[in-house]
């Protein structure tokens, strides 16, 4: 079971020539795990960054939380894994990009705690190890730690014949992140007439892919077959694997300027789960769908499946990855600065005084907004 920040960079002479394998025999091949060790070293390398404290190819990593720049810092941990996304990445035979959301679904998660992501460590299990695909995933992995500006300092690689089929695997990841003592997320005075902005999402991200899957299989899809709605991509496949996006160096700098009191990523829950989750009581948002667009993925669902709007934004995000809160006289700076950062920014709701027993979150125009979602039943 190899590892990076133990075992997946130990390298062991092969087997003299004719000599009987059995662990192989049983399943397990180490000269397969150590190919891949050379496979991926180039694109962890990429990864590093100030604070990482020695080689990968220890029994643990190292990092120096003072040499990062850290006076009094609280530690915060994240961990995360893919779901059933995984399903369409093999169905689609594409491997490249999965990893960069098993990073974004732990490093926004620090993120939105004020913390900055400083390492990462992933946990890959199959049944029986492909060097390329492996290698694939964790170079996507690189990737999303490249675009977090965390270091990849570890991981594990664990065949196991007999847990799982083939070539069939699971992924799981873990990150660190710090911030200074006294600057955590949601700050003590969130309340009634902050402003909601909503940072725009890049698709379904990682969540829900099981009602994803059922609405591809109920209504006869092929993941081969061009998206049957508006999209980039190629195929309905490549256009479900677009890849969480990571909103971590767009909002760091706003948090240290003071200027971000709550964060909520959009994750499993959809918007009306995970907002009320930075929320003081007596507080709820009142959100405005007419204020940005619904991607099309998310119509189409809502057509093929007939979901309510109450069903998607209560699954997925609904085309908001983030919301920031941020008090009303900062809206206009906060939204533009993140757009001069590459997001897709704008001011969708407010937060308002919400009465115990009433909806925390309620989004208002949303049968106008969202004309092909149907109604509750």
């Amino acid at each position: 079971m190899p590892s990076m920040s133990d075992d997946r960079t130990a390298q062991t002479p092969a087997a003299p020539a004719g000599a009987r394998d059995r662990y192989r025999d049983a399943g397990v091949d180490i000269d397969a795990g150590n190919a891949l060790v050379d496979r991926i070293k180039p694109a962890a390398a990429r990864t590093k960054r100030s604070g990482v404290a020695g080689g990968i190819g220890g029994f643990g990593a190292l990092f120096d939380l003072k040499a990062a720049g850290f006076k009094d810092p609280i530690l915060v941990s994240s961990t995360d894994g893919v779901g059933t996304k995984l399903k369409i990445a093999e169905a689609v035979g594409r491997h490249d990009t999965i990893g960069i959301d098993l990073v974004a679904m732990c490093v926004n998660d620090l993120v939105v705690q004020g913390a900055e992501p400083l390492f990462f460590l992933d946990y890959f299990a199959t049944g029986k190890l492909s060097v390329p695909l492996a290698a694939d995933v964790i170079e996507g992995i690189a990737e999303g730690c490249d675009q977090a500006g965390c270091a990849l300092v570890g991981g594990e690689t664990a065949e196991m014949p007999g847990l799982y089929s083939g070539s069939d695997y699971d992924l799981a990841g873990f990150s660190v992140g710090a911030a200074e003592r006294g600057t955590l997320l949601p700050r003590d005075d969130v309340g009634a007439g902050d402003v909601v902005i909503g940072l725009a999402s890049s698709g379904v991200h990682s969540n829900g892919y099981s009602l994803v899957r059922k609405l591809v299989a109920d209504g006869g899809f092929d993941y081969a077959a061009p998206a049957p709605f508006e999209t980039a991509a190629a195929s309905l496949g490549e256009a479900l694997l677009t890849p969480t996006r990571i909103y971590v160096k767009a909002l760091m700098p706003e948090i240290r300027a003071g200027r971000v009191k709550a964060l909520a990523h959009i994750t499993g829950g959809g918007l009306l789960e995970n907002i009320p989750r930075v929320l003081p009581e007596g507080v709820g948002a009142d959100l405005d769908a007419a204020r940005w667009a619904l991607p099309p993925v998310f119509r189409w669902m809502a057509e093929t499946g007939g979901l309510s709007g109450h069903e998607l934004a209560r699954t997925f995000n609904c085309g908001i990855g983030m919301v920031v809160v941020v008090a009303a006289a900062e809206a206009e700076a906060v939204v533009a600065a993140l757009g001069a950062a590459g997001e897709d920014a704008a001011v969708i709701g407010r937060l308002v005084p919400r009465a115990a027993g009433e909806a925390l979150v309620a989004i208002e125009n949303m049968e106008a907004a969202w004309p092909s979602v149907t109604s509750p039943s």
